[in-house]
């Protein structure tokens, strides 16, 4: 390869590596407002110093993977969060994501796995997508000021809102008004659900 040719390959992963950079750095800091951390918090869940939080999120670091495994962990989403944008086309980002690019909220522990549907986070609602093993349960045990509905894509699930028992299945609906309830998946089967809360929550 001629000597310009190499020196024009140089300079666009130059160009590539910085805009990794700022986006990973953009997407810590959108993830740590939308948890309520403070830099300090992710200081030391790293062992770094505020000021080089502070520079990571603006583009300016770079970052060891075993410090970005501790970020990921202290903010409550696996590490692949912030890779998965490199997957898409710069035009989507923000607007679109495909279904092989849907990015998990949190461990997929207990039976629930949580994958979000926006296109990012830290807007008015957000929106995602629950798979629920069969027997799962969950109550949130207080209320959270927030309005959410689901749509119930399959199976089915039994729903308690505040003191009222309902069975939702496959093509039913529901909303949550800023009160208590639980939910228990009773099939034999996953129940797969469209959630939306406003504010967000994650």
């Amino acid at each position: 390869m001629p000597t310009d040719q190499k020196d024009a390959a140089l300079r666009d992963l130059e160009d590539d590596l910085i805009n990794d950079r700022v986006a990973l750095g953009e997407e810590i800091r959108k993830l740590r407002k939308a948890r309520a951390k403070t830099l300090a918090e992710i200081a030391a869940a790293t062992g770094r110093s505020i000021s080089f939080i502070s520079q990571l999120e603006r583009g300016r670091a770079e970052i060891p993977i075993s410090d970005l495994k501790r970020i990921a962990y202290s903010l409550g989403v696996p590490m692949e969060w912030f890779f998965k944008f490199k997957d898409q086309h710069p035009d989507e980002v923000g607007r679109v994501v495909r279904a092989g690019t849907r990015r998990r909220l949190g461990p997929a522990t207990g039976g629930l796995t949580e994958e979000s549907l926006s296109p990012d986070i830290g807007g008015e609602f957000e929106m995602f997508l629950a798979t629920i093993k069969p027997g799962t349960q969950f109550e949130a045990p207080t209320t959270r000021g927030t309005v959410e509905e689901g749509f119930v894509v399959s199976g089915q699930l039994t729903l308690w809102i505040a003191d009222h028992r309902f069975e939702v299945k496959a093509g039913d609906s529901f909303r949550v008004n800023n009160e208590p309830y639980r939910w228990e998946n009773p099939g034999a089967g996953e129940t797969v659900l469209v959630w939306v809360i406003a504010p967000p929550t994650f």
